[in-house]
């Protein structure tokens, strides 16, 4: 019996984990880029709510991996995905968390990154879900993520040469610091979310 058979016999509890995690992933996210838009504090509270669910759930993962003898795929790929997924939903957290406590306002570029970056939890979110069964759909969908990784990279490049123009003085170095900080917290949540993909990618090539 083959995987897709496995899959498509009985569904498996990690894969449904998986996909949970992902989906509050993707929801952080849209709530991160509400708090963009909005500049609403609930919507940062949002986002520190949701981070918290997927530590939990990423918690019981580990937990019901060590008890685990038989996976659906290799157990390393399981928790790659589960700590690319969590690590990504923690720098959007960051992200907010520092901009409330920073009181850093909200900017074009915020705004981009953002938008981009909920885009990608979309796709990871949708790859999760069709491994199961149709993992050649996963596969157009991590490769999406990363194209949309790239284009975050783009924006964030952006936003830096604007943040390093402009008057020179002690005010506008403040917020600087202030801003590349945040900057540097999506960069590092679209390399999470590129990390993602290329697991799913993996899981796929091993699956075929």
């Amino acid at each position: 019996m083959g995987l897709k058979d496995f899959f498509k016999r009985k569904p498996d509890r990690f894969v449904q984990l998986l996909v949970d995690h992902a989906a509050i992933m993707e929801e952080g996210f849209g709530a991160l880029e509400e708090y963009m838009q909005r500049q609403d504090k609930k919507f940062a509270k949002r986002v520190e709510t949701l981070e918290k669910e997927a530590d939990e759930l990423r918690r019981i993962l580990v937990n019901d991996l060590n008890r685990t003898f038989i996976t659906p795929f290799d157990r390393e790929d399981i928790l790659s995905l589960s700590l690319a997924i969590d690590d990504m939903l923690d720098y959007g957290y960051t992200t907010v968390d520092e901009m409330v406590i920073l009181e850093v306002k909200t900017n074009e570029y915020l705004c981009r990154m953002t938008g981009l970056l909920r885009e990608s939890a979309e796709r990871i979110h949708l790859g999760v879900v069709r491994l199961g069964d149709h993992p050649e759909i996963t596969i157009d969908h991590a490769m999406q993520a990363k194209a949309l990784e790239n284009r975050v990279e783009e924006v964030y490049r952006e936003a830096l040469a604007d943040l390093f123009t402009g008057p020179k003085n002690l005010e506008h170095i403040v917020k600087m610091l202030k801003l590349r900080e945040i900057y540097r917290h999506l960069s590092n949540a679209a390399d999470r979310g590129d990390e993602a993909a290329n697991v799913l990618s993996n899981i796929v090539v091993k699956m075929t």
